[in-house]
């Protein structure tokens, strides 16, 4: 499926590269409204001096260059599990492959999913936040209200996720067009003031900083980061566009657009070391500010609603994989798959999204934790991609070390300019990644328990159907679906229902839904029908962790398999479980309590599985865990 998805994008390369300005570049087409300002202004400035604003230039045109370029478009975006990025399709690409050190890698894999969470939060606040500063510049008089409005700009944002991005979509491109364009212009006036700022492209003035600035000058680092902040986006959005349009679009338009406009707010600040408190808006003439304020904003909207998008799709594929617990996954369009809106996550991230702007207050403040959780991920993702090197591409040792320590040199570099943020803010993202990493080590652990503890209860099919020849139990008409995780064996609720009421439907299927380590699942694979005699039949669907389990919808087509079966006529019988704590357990009290809570208020099967909601019965029982 994936293949065919690719080979029908040839021919609109034109337009996914204009939707993948919108998606793909908001979060790094953002950067230029606080970057520059953090390495002069911020808590770890640096004076303005001739010396460190081309140090600085030279600093930031190689993080584009060996970060952004190297790493991510030339590299990493090779690295794709069938077509689809991000951290988790990595981490499932590879975690198949590895023997050793298996769960090392997953846990490492999982709290880069994690931080992306972290992500969903602060891009929206430092985005926003950094547009709407520019009442500082355009309407001094207006500059307490900074903070109020970007949280009535974020509340707006996040109420309007359940409409979809659908119907807005299409300007998304176009808008950042305009968006890039004009970071172009404001870029090239501004070199033109003082063209020697060129002098920056060589490498010799990074090196020149560092020894004229020392501790001062590594700790710049952090903001000199924030210039690749999407580089890991444009990652997780391989999936959507495929390389090409990512790559065009940087080549293109994207990398140019951003690098002439850092050089352009690097030259103002030669001319007039007094903007580093607004190089950004201060680049533009006065007359023009205010509309650049609209545009900024505009771009910063875009930029959180693609990495609130981006958490949706993050948290799909988390459920799917067996990471987090079953949520509400609704979709916001009929015709695109990846259009989804998940409520429960949209709530959390807005609740701390507002959170993090009152509590922080401006975008230098929310810049270092922006840094760490990012610069963690990236490093991440670094060491994942060498696992793909040598287990998938099977490239020499020497040759995989080389490339991984190529790039693990400046990411380890800003890793450690990052880590002295902590106490300053960068705590929160590692906060919250380490709580969701709990959550999802604990679900997963949790599953894996119950699926244990249940198989204990099971009775081999073959003895089951002797049994019930044997002892000639009732037969009512119809046809009964079970739902159960293990493809062998008689699922528990059939059972208990047994036990309790001593009957049995005329035909019975046993159905398994397996979720692979690969996005999309080919039809050849999607089903297998396994006749057992005596009415008894097994079924087990295949999908793909970006796909939906939709159980009726498969069982239609298992008729071509010689099961005759209406799935909207059968009665799909359900286990729900009641898990109990227990004193034996391989878990600790509080990872019983918490896989408990998640248990009692994930989502129910028929609700995540499509099941017909007046043809559904549950089974209940107790499971110590």
């Amino acid at each position: 499926m994936a293949s065919t998805a690719i080979d029908s994008r040839a021919g609109r390369l034109g337009p996914l590269t204009l939707a993948a300005l919108g998606v793909v570049y908001g979060d790094i087409g953002t950067s230029p409204l606080y970057a520059i300002r953090e390495c002069f202004f911020g808590p770890h400035a640096v004076a303005v001096t001739r010396a460190n604003v081309l140090g600085v230039l030279s600093l930031v045109f190689w993080t584009l260059a060996v970060v952004v370029t190297l790493k991510y478009q030339v590299y990493v975006l090779r690295a794709d599990n069938r077509g689809e990025g991000g951290i988790l399709a990595l981490m499932a690409l590879v975690r198949g492959r590895l023997r050793g050190g298996r769960a090392a890698f997953v846990a490492l894999g999982l709290f880069g999913g994690a931080l992306l969470y972290a992500d969903g939060v602060l891009t929206p606040a430092i985005s926003v936040l950094g547009a709407i500063e520019g009442l500082a510049v355009t309407a001094p008089a207006l500059e307490r209200g900074i903070v109020p409005l970007s949280v009535l700009i974020l509340l707006g944002l996040f109420f309007f996720q359940r409409r979809g991005t659908a119907g807005v979509g299409a300007v998304f491109g176009p808008v950042m067009v305009v968006w890039f364009a004009t970071l172009a212009v404001l870029g090239v006036a501004g070199i033109a003031r003082e063209p020697a700022v060129l002098a920056a492209f060589n490498p010799v003035w990074a090196v020149r900083f560092f020894a004229g600035n020392g501790v001062a000058g590594f700790l710049v680092l952090g903001a000199v980061f924030l210039v690749a902040t999407g580089g890991e986006a444009l990652y997780a959005d391989l999936g959507h566009f495929g390389p090409r349009p990512i790559r065009l679009g940087w080549f293109g338009l994207v990398g140019a657009a951003l690098l002439v406009n850092y050089f352009g707010q690097g030259a103002l600040l030669l001319v007039d070391p007094g903007a580093a408190q607004s190089p950004f808006y201060l680049l533009a003439p006065e007359g023009a500010r205010v509309p650049l304020l609209v545009l900024a904003t505009m771009a910063a909207i875009i930029a959180s609603q693609a990495i609130i998008s981006g958490s949706f799709s993050l948290t799909r594929q988390a459920v799917q994989l067996g990471y987090l617990p079953r949520v509400q996954i609704v979709h916001t369009s009929a015709t695109e798959i990846g259009q989804i809106y998940v409520p429960f996550v949209n709530w959390a991230l807005m609740l701390a999204t507002v959170g993090v702007v009152v509590a922080f207050g401006s975008s230098s403040e929310v810049a270092a934790a922006y840094g760490v959780a990012l610069t963690t991920t990236m490093l991440i993702t670094t060491l994942l991609a060498y696992l793909v090197a040598r287990r998938i591409w099977h490239w020499s040792a020497w040759l995989a070390v080389a490339v991984t320590a190529l790039f693990l040199v400046p990411d380890l570099a800003f890793f450690a300019a990052a880590m002295t943020k902590v106490p300053a803010g960068g705590w929160f993202p590692l906060a919250l990644g380490a709580g969701v990493l709990a959550v999802m080590t604990t679900w997963s652990r949790g599953r894996s328990l119950l699926a244990q503890a249940l198989s204990t209860r099971q009775l081999p099919v073959g003895k089951l159907i002797a049994d019930l020849d044997r002892r000639n139990i009732h037969r009512v008409p119809g046809t009964a679906v079970y739902l159960t995780s293990e493809a062998a064996g008689t699922p528990i609720a059939l059972l208990h229902n047994l036990k309790l009421n001593r009957v049995v439907h005329e035909r019975n299927v046993f159905a398994t839904v397996i979720v692979e380590d690969v996005p999309y699942v080919g039809d050849d694979r999607r089903l297998e029908v396994q006749d057992l005699g005596s009415g008894f039949h097994r079924v087990v669907a295949r999908f793909g962790f970006l796909e939906d389990s939709d159980v009726p919808a498969v069982l239609t087509r298992a008729r071509a398999q010689g099961l005759e079966l209406d799935p909207m006529a059968a009665t799909y019988v359900l286990n729900r479980n009641v898990v109990l704590p227990s004193a034996r357990s391989q878990l600790a009290r509080w990872r019983q309590s918490l896989f408990a809570l998640l248990a009692r208020n994930a989502t129910t099967a028929d609700q995540f599985f499509r099941l017909p909601a007046n043809r559904v019965v549950s089974v209940g029982m107790q499971v110590e865990v």
